[in-house]
């Protein structure tokens, strides 16, 4: 993934399990998943449409949350952190990561900026290991 608010990568793993493996290696770095929305199943059930595999996990590790909300209070506008696991075509499974430094840049506070990089460097940790 090439975008500038996110990051991601190809994985080596059948959807339910690379949905199984994020799980883990996220709570590993202290983030639980709040969220888990099946924008399949949602699609389906709401619009009668078929959609390939695609979660949207909701991650948060609460140290990290509870000083971006005493930094900022209206910073909850942009949390959790995005997750998603996705399926395409070809059968590939994706994982992306909402990128915390380019969303949290919105708000010009040196305190965001720190906490900002140390999510992604979290963030970036579960990716190397999937």
């Amino acid at each position: 993934m090439d975008a500038k608010y996110g990051f991601g990568k190809t994985v080596d793993l059948p959807f339910d399990a690379a949905v199984e493996k994020v799980t883990g290696e996220l709570q590993k770095e202290g983030f639980g998943v709040l969220t888990d929305i099946d924008v399949a199943a949602t699609l389906k059930k709401k619009l009668n449409r078929e959609m390939l595999p695609y979660r949207i996990l909701g991650a948060c590790n609460p140290p990290l949350a509870h000083r971006a909300l005493e930094a900022e209070p209206s910073i909850g506008l942009l949390l959790p952190c995005n997750v998603v696991v996705r399926q395409d075509a070809e059968g590939k499974v994706h994982v992306e990561f909402m990128d915390p430094l380019a969303v949290l840049e919105l708000v010009n506070l040196p305190e965001i900026s720190r906490i900002a990089g140390e999510v992604r460097q979290r963030l970036e940790r579960v990716l190397q290991v999937l």
